[in-house]
């Protein structure tokens, strides 16, 4: 599923430039997670990224919008063609 920004968010940007998908944008007051471009770094990295290294535990799954790890994967590579 792809990953969501809750309101423990204090919109330190340390997410933004480690999303690999260009997901994660600048909202108001918080930062948002485009779930059409998230793949929880499926593809990418071993782990969701924003995830690691928000200093408040913000960056949750998302339960509207549930992914097989499969599903993930082909949407990263849609992203990232070769």
């Amino acid at each position: 599923m792809a990953l969501l920004i809750n309101e423990e968010c204090t919109a330190c940007g340390v997410c933004e430039p480690e999303c690999p998908n260009e997901a994660i944008t600048e909202g108001d007051p918080i930062y948002v997670i485009d779930p059409d471009k998230c793949t929880e770094c499926v593809g990418a990295f071993d782990e969701p990224q924003c995830a690691s290294v928000c200093p408040v535990d913000s960056c949750v799954p998302d339960p509207a919008h549930e992914e097989s790890k499969e599903d993930l994967l082909k949407k990263y590579r849609e992203l990232h063609p070769e």
